[in-house]
C-alpha cells in the first residue's frame, strides 16, 4: 500500500496564541502532504504566526479571508484549494498526537475514519508534545445512521461527548461523488450535519478507540459562543435531513428526537433573549404563543432555577469538568464516556 496523502485543514480566527502547536503537530505526521490554514478574517496576527510555523517542507499554505465566513465557509475554501485524496480537520487550538494516522490507515475499508479524542482542560495543559494517550483498543466499529444520531443526543447533567465532535479523516472521492461539502449556513453543528448526511448517503464511518487527537477545552472557545439563531439553523438542518426519502422510519424517529432537543434549546434561548431585549411581557407572549414553545421553556427555566438552588445550597448540580477525559471510554458503548 502506498503512503496515504492527507490534507490537514485548519480554519482559524484569532488563534495566534495556539496555532503554532496545531501546525507543528500536523507537519510532524509523514502522511500529511498538505496543511491548509484559512485565517477567517482574524483581528490578530493569526496569518503571520501561521506562516512563521512553516517547517520549510513546502507543505504549508495560508489563505487569508477579508470577511468572516464561519468555519464551514473556511473549510470549503480549503477543500477547494487542496488536492490530496484525504481530508482531515484540525481545530486551531487542538493538536494531533504523534503517529495518529498509522492506526487510521491500518485498513482501507472506510470512507470516514475517526479515532478517540483526548479532551484536556485548558488550565491542565502543559507541553502537548509530551502528552501520550493510554493504549485503548484499535478494534474498529462502524456507525450506521441511527447510532450516529443517537450519539449526538446529549443529557443535561452529563459531560458532553457527542459523536459530532469526532474529527475523522475523510475520503475526498466520497465527498465529490455525493456532492457533499460543509453547510455554510451553519456555525454550530457543521461537523454533525456533514457526517449525518454522509452516512445517509452510505458512507462507511469507521471509529477506533485508540486516541490520536488532542482537544484543549477552553472556556472562551469560539465553538462555545454560538448565537441563538445558530441553534435554529441546526434544527432546520435536521428537518432537511428528514426530507431524505431513502431514510427508514427508525432513522427518522431518532433524527426527530435530535431535532426536537435542538429546537427546544432554541426556544428557551429565544425566550431569554426576548425577555432581556423587550421585557417579561413580550417573553411571556412568546412562550404562550404555542404549546411547542411553552413546554420546553417551562422545563428549561425550572431546570435552571433548580441548578441555581443546588449551587446556593453547596451542591454541584453538574459534574465538574475533569482535567483530562476521553470522548469514548475504553469499553463502554460507543458514544458514552
Amino acid at each position: 500500500m502506498t503512503k496515504p496523502e492527507v490534507c490537514v485543514i485548519i480554519a482559524a480566527r484569532n488563534a495566534a496564541r495556539t496555532i503554532p502547536v496545531a501546525i507543528a503537530s500536523a507537519l510532524r505526521e509523514p502522511e500529511v502532504a498538505e496543511v491548509v490554514v484559512v485565517d477567517d478574517a482574524s483581528t490578530d496576527d493569526t496569518a503571520k504566526v501561521a506562516r512563521a510555523a512553516d517547517d520549510g517542507s513546502g507543505r504549508l499554505s495560508v489563505i487569508r479571508l477579508d470577511v468572516n465566513g464561519g468555519p464551514s465557509f473556511a473549510r470549503n475554501a480549503a477543500i477547494a484549494s487542496s488536492k490530496s485524496p484525504f481530508i482531515s480537520i484540525l481545530d486551531a487550538d487542538d493538536f494531533f498526537l504523534e503517529g495518529r494516522y498509522r492506526e487510521l490507515f491500518a485498513s482501507a475499508d472506510w470512507d470516514f475514519a475517526a479515532d478517540n479524542i483526548m479532551m484536556i482542560r485548558d488550565d491542565a495543559a502543559t507541553d502537548v508534545s509530551k502528552i501520550a494517550a493510554p493504549q485503548f483498543s484499535a478494534d474498529p466499529e462502524f456507525l450506521d445512521f441511527e447510532r450516529f444520531i443517537e450519539g449526538n443526543i446529549s443529557s443535561r447533567r452529563v459531560q458532553r461527548g457527542e459523536l459530532g465532535f469526532l474529527k475523522p479523516v475523510i475520503s475526498r472521492a466520497f465527498l465529490d461523488r455525493h456532492g457533499l461539502r460543509y453547510d455554510e449556513n451553519l456555525r454550530l453543528g457543521e461537523d454533525y450535519e456533514l457526517y449525518a448526511r454522509a452516512v445517509a448517503c452510505g458512507a462507511r464511518f469507521k471509529v477506533i478507540r485508540s486516541c490520536g487527537y488532542g482537544a484543549i477545552v477552553r472556556a472562551d472557545s469560539l465553538s462555545g459562543q454560538h448565537k441563538t439563531q445558530d441553534l435554529k439553523r441546526l434544527a432546520d438542518a435536521d428537518l432537511a435531513l428528514l426530507a431524505i426519502d431513502s431514510l427508514p422510519e427508525g432513522s427518522k424517529a431518532v433524527l426527530r428526537r435530535h431535532e426536537r432537543q435542538v429546537r427546544d434549546k432554541y426556544r428557551l434561548r429565544n425566550f431569554l433573549d426576548v425577555k432581556n431585549e423587550r421585557g417579561l411581557t413580550s417573553a411571556a407572549a412568546y412562550a404562550l404563543a404555542s404549546q411547542s414553545n411553552l413546554i420546553p421553556i417551562v422545563r428549561g427555566v425550572a431546570a435552571d432555577k433548580l441548578d441555581a438552588l443546588f449551587r446556593r445550597a453547596g451542591f454541584a448540580s453538574k459534574q465538574p469538568v475533569p482535567p483530562l477525559r476521553f470522548l469514548m471510554a475504553a469499553t463502554s458503548p460507543l458514544g458514552e464516556t
